[in-house]
């Protein structure tokens, strides 16, 4: 085939004609017109932001044009044609214009006839008034216009093609126009078997017998509607529109091309005289997105080995730099840090800023994640700290209009001041500042980071309502322009929000809501399972399912902590500490927890993991019975939550703190801070916290009800204040503790709330609550069985 013509060029030149010649009725105007722009132009005009089922529709949608003339019929087949005898329809008209191409010659009279399409040039015009002759009138298409410029391309192409090439595009014509032949046969009752070629239906008489044989030899085969043969009326040009579109869109949204458009490509691409070198690129995406290493190198390498000559040195830094991603995914991580620094070396010897800039955002990133391979580098300047860094990349990125870089490094500088508990109005600022870039510059891709930085955020400051509203304005506003990997993320983040207030079956209905087709991506679907498992083991957890839970455990540690991120590993070890704590091995989780506090105090890590860590270590010294020994900590685990504004973390701390004062017999401090801190808690929505600290206010004023009864003066308007206080935190505590579905603390719960009626000599609400607690214990063990 050409390099540019196809069949399917020549029906939309076809369709075209129609619609200027006035056949085209008012209703389907818009559709044809949207049907041809859809193909021509690199964007669909209906669907600016496809929906994920529908982003690779256009992909499909080319090659069944490219294969077969059905897309034709499924568009113009329900319209009348405005011209037309009755009963005849835009795609008999349509059908009339390819079938009155019966020959070669009328093959070159169609493309010489295409210029008088086009509105004349002011030459043209003169030429024709010096010949007497009046101008032509009607509709005429504007060499400039999407249509006039597809026309005269296609008129150009054809004029340079030679007589060889010439006669494979009518072969292939003839091919694609055959599956219409019963359609045609029976609209046309005059049409014969030898119709599709006028020079041998005109030379039947002359041949006789012999024209089978002569069109046998021109045609073979594939005049037949079983034809096996697999070359398919492709051009060079549609191929390579194919692939520029494949690789945009995984670029965009970081997905895989779907199988059955893979399948489909294939079969064109076997079809196609040329290789084009993105096809390797393609390659090399499908396979790093699988999680196929040396499928991913050998393609990677490729393609840079056919797009540059041997001693062309001037796109070597991005070879350089997707190899050094495509390394740091598969946990070659020295070699990643050796292969990106030889990156920045090159990219500064080139002077190429583009890619120095994203080499550096990538190693600044990497740093955060793998901080014990980057810190000799660090100590010897040679790319600075982090916050130099940044501030480097936010002024290159500003000098040179890289508008994505510059919002990320804005974002990534109060991520970082959060993360060392810097000024909260610093940090603000700068996502005011990177927000303000994305609205500007319209820079749609920064949107899905925007928000899960603002999302986290809320988190710490402990307003869970803005975090939940801003999941929702994702979800419905800015999910189908957004990058995959950002959709997942916030995805997870809201079925974390659910599973913290006890919505276990909405949480894995929205990881189950996920298109399969984006998870075909190793990473993404690594991380959808992992976070589906992390959720599965809380719920195990508080369901005291210790065989289950162990089983999730066994291999979510077997991720190594460099292939996930550093918020996932602290989330399976806290999990593991829990689980550790409730077989009673107290010994392997204190020296687990030790572990993690040296490692992340030398690691100069998130300042919120380590308070995490510190409370983790508070609530071990309680399980042990020794809850004063814990004082200290939760005391440093207070002051730096309030230091960094970690508000969610506070009410932890003041909570562990009310404990503590509780084992010390301080039970009105405890019932100050708790009554102090309950309301802002609330705020969070995390409701094992909120049922944790009801029911530390249960035990507050439990023991202020003794000290009243040891104290004379005490008026019993008073103690039954405060008793009713104690039914009431502990009626909160139950319901709190019941959304989560945590048995341990429900039948505690329970528990206590029999004793204190056995006190007051309520006999039936102690039995009732001893009926539930066994009730609560029989229907665990009959859901494990």
């Amino acid at each position: 085939m050409s390099e540019y013509l196809a069949p399917s060029k020549i029906g939309l030149l076809a369709l075209i004609q129609l619609y200027l010649e006035g056949t085209v009725p008012n209703t389907a105007i818009i559709p044809v017109i949207n049907f041809i722009t859809s193909y021509l132009l690199d964007y669909d005009l209906s669907a600016p932001s496809p929906a994920p089922t529908e982003q690779w529709k256009k992909a499909e949608d080319t090659i069944n044009l490219i294969v077969s003339a059905q897309r034709f019929e499924e568009l113009l087949a329900p319209f009348a044609a405005a011209d037309g005898l009755p009963g005849r329809n835009l795609w008999d008209r349509f059908l009339e214009k390819l079938w009155g191409i019966d020959s070669l010659h009328t093959l070159h009279e169609f493309f010489e006839k295409l210029p008088s399409l086009l509105v004349r040039t002011k030459a043209e015009l003169r030429e024709i008034a010096e010949r007497g002759e009046t101008p032509p009138s009607g509709v005429l298409l504007s060499r400039t216009s999407a249509f006039g410029a597809f026309v005269r391309k296609s008129h150009l192409e054809f004029s340079k093609l030679q007589f060889d090439h010439v006669a494979r595009l009518w072969r292939m014509f003839v091919k694609y126009r055959q599956p219409t032949v019963g359609y045609w046969r029976r609209r046309n009752p005059h049409y014969s078997r030898l119709s599709f070629d006028s020079v041998l239906l005109e030379g039947e008489h002359e041949w006789g017998p012999q024209t089978d044989e002569i069109a046998v030899a021109a045609y073979g085969s594939m005049l037949l509607i079983d034809d096996e043969d697999p070359t398919l009326p492709v051009s060079s040009d549609d191929i390579e529109s194919l692939l520029e579109f494949q690789i945009a869109q995984v670029q965009k949204y970081g997905t895989r091309v779907p199988s059955k458009i893979r399948n489909q490509f294939q079969k064109l691409m076997k079809s196609s005289p040329l290789v084009p070198s993105l096809s390797h690129y393609l390659d090399f995406t499908d396979s790093w997105r699988a999680g196929e290493f040396p499928g991913s190198f050998d393609n990677l390498k490729r393609y840079f080995d056919y797009t540059m000559q041997n001693r062309d040195r001037l796109f070597y830094q991005y070879a350089l730099l997707n190899l050094g991603i495509v390394q740091s995914d598969f946990g070659c991580h020295q070699e990643a840090v050796a292969t990106m620094l030889e990156a920045i070396s090159t990219a500064k010897e080139n002077r190429d800023t583009t890619c120095l800039n994203f080499a550096l955002n990538w190693f600044f990133h990497f740093g955060r994640a793998h901080p014990n391979l980057v810190i000799e580098l660090e100590d010897g300047s040679m790319l600075g700290s982090g916050k130099e860094l940044l501030a480097f990349l936010r002024a290159k990125a500003k000098e040179t209009g890289m508008w994505i870089l510059w919002s990320s490094a804005l974002l990534s500088e109060a991520k970082l001041g959060l993360a060392n508990g810097d000024s909260i109005a610093a940090a603000l600022e700068s996502m005011a500042r990177s927000s303000q870039i994305i609205v500007e510059k319209n820079v749609k891709t920064m949107i899905g980071p925007q928000l899960s930085l603002s999302i986290a955020f809320w988190d710490r400051v402990g307003m869970a309502t803005l975090s939940t509203m801003a999941c929702e304005v994702f979800r419905r506003c800015h999910a189908r322009g957004s990058v995959f990997d950002d959709q997942l993320k916030l995805t997870c983040r809201m079925a974390g929000i659910l599973a913290s207030k006890g919505q276990y079956e909405e949480a894995f209905a929205k990881l189950q809501a996920v298109d399969a087709n984006p998870l075909r991506s190793a990473k993404s679907d690594q991380h959808w399972r992992l976070y589906r498992g992390l959720l599965k083991l809380r719920r195990d957890l508080h369901h005291n399912n210790l065989e289950s839970a162990e089983a999730l455990l066994a291999q979510l540690l077997q991720n190594s902590p460099d292939d996930i991120e550093a918020d996932m590993v602290f989330i399976v070890d806290s999990l593991h500490i829990e689980c550790l704590t409730r077989r009673h091995a107290y010994e392997a989780a204190f020296s687990k927890v030790d572990r993690l506090i040296a490692a992340l105090r030398d690691g100069n890590r998130d300042s919120s993991l380590r308070i995490r860590l510190l409370l983790v270590k508070v609530q071990l010294f309680d399980a042990v019975g020794r809850p004063e020994k814990g004082f200290t900590i939760a005391m440093r685990a207070a002051s730096m939550a309030w230091r960094a504004r970690l508000l969610a973390l506070l009410w932890q701390a003041v909570g562990a703190i009310a404990n503590i004062l509780n084992a010390l017999g301080e039970f009105g401090a405890a019932e100050r801070l708790l009554v102090a801190v309950l309301p802002r808690c609330l705020e969070t929505d995390v409701a094992y916290t909120a049922g944790t600290l009801y029911s530390l206010l249960a035990d507050a004023r439990m023991g202020m009800v003794g000290e009243m009864q040891g104290r004379k003066g005490a008026a019993a308007a008073e103690k039954g204040r405060v008793a009713r206080g104690v039914r009431g935190a502990l009626d909160e505590a139950l319901r709190y503790f019941s959304a989560v579905e945590d048995v341990d603390r429900r039948c505690e719960i329970l528990a206590k709330k029999a004793a204190i009626s056995r006190a007051e000599g309520d006999w039936a609400v102690a039995e009732g609550c001893a009926d539930q607690y066994l009730g609560l214990w029989k229907e665990e063990l009959g859901r494990r069985r």
